[in-house]
């Protein structure tokens, strides 16, 4: 007889928690480009996602796919090298099953991290954007079918789907070493091509201020186990009708771990802080 996902996700967290022992209760997810902040990790344990029982395992360039277990800040976190995208052929609970193990293990507080193109007048190629809210353009909801009512509410509010307090807290830190920070607007899309120049218009007009492929899938399920998230925006190209550069995975990239740095100092301030 096939599992059921809530039997999936508990026999996942059960095989994590015997291979691993103590369970932290942060969680950091990597995008693309952006797993320079494991170097900064003290690892205790890796496990590869084809070890873990009911895991996908990533299909893009530049992520690799381990689960890191260690210290960074001082605190004990875990962190996702490499995530999985609804445009690699997962569903919405594919994508989202590592948040929900997550939480079944204990993590209270989420840290995502993705690589995203601008169309904020006032962003340049490699700034950091504190995701402060988003907009869902994917065309599933991972909530969608059966709820668990053990995992969280039918209808879950999604009003401060990203912490102000922990927003608060990386503002302060900016202010405090002289960084650039922007704050904006996240667009969630399936992917996988890059948004048209009348795409990025649009996306400008409904609000938006960065657009990526990743994220709101996870930050969704995150809000749903009711776990507080901080999102962060690394800007790699930027898109308009006035902008006549095509982006590539590999400018992407090399955007991203020229931000690094950044991000990597934001995030390991504040888990000193938490």
């Amino acid at each position: 007889m096939e599992k059921t996902y809530l039997e999936k996700i508990n026999e996942t967290a059960e095989f994590i928690r015997a291979e691993v022992g103590e369970m932290p209760k942060i969680g950091v997810i990597l995008g693309t480009g952006l797993g320079d902040l494991v170097n900064h990790i003290e690892v205790s344990k890796e496990l590869d996602y084809h070890n873990i029982p009911n895991f996908p395992v990533s299909t893009v360039e530049g992520h690799s796919g381990k689960l890191i277990f260690g210290k960074l800040g001082g605190k004990y976190i875990m962190a996702m090298q490499g995530r999985f995208h609804y445009y690699e052929g997962y569903d919405m609970k594919e994508v989202t099953f590592p948040v929900r193990v997550m939480r079944a293990v204990g993590v209270e507080t989420l840290f995502v991290s993705n690589a995203s193109g601008g169309m904020n007048k006032e962003f340049k190629v490699g700034d950091v954007m504190i995701i402060t809210d988003h907009i869902n353009l994917f065309p599933e909801n991972p909530l969608r079918g059966k709820n668990y009512e053990e995992l969280g509410t039918r209808f879950p509010s999604m009003t401060e789907a990203y912490s102000h307090a922990l927003i608060d807290m990386a503002d302060a830190i900016a202010a405090e070493d002289n960084i650039r920070l922007m704050h904006g607007v996240y667009v969630g899309t399936p992917g996988p091509t890059f948004e048209t120049p009348a795409e990025y218009e649009y996306f400008r007009v409904i609000g938006g201020d960065a657009v990526g492929m990743s994220t709101v899938p996870e930050v969704i399920v995150a809000n749903h186990a009711g776990m507080k998230v901080f999102g962060v925006s690394v800007i790699t190209d930027l898109g308009g009708k006035d902008i006549l550069i095509p982006p590539s995975h590999e400018e992407v990239q090399k955007a991203a771990v020229k931000a690094q740095p950044v991000m990597t100092h934001i995030i390991k301030k504040m888990l000193e802080r938490l």
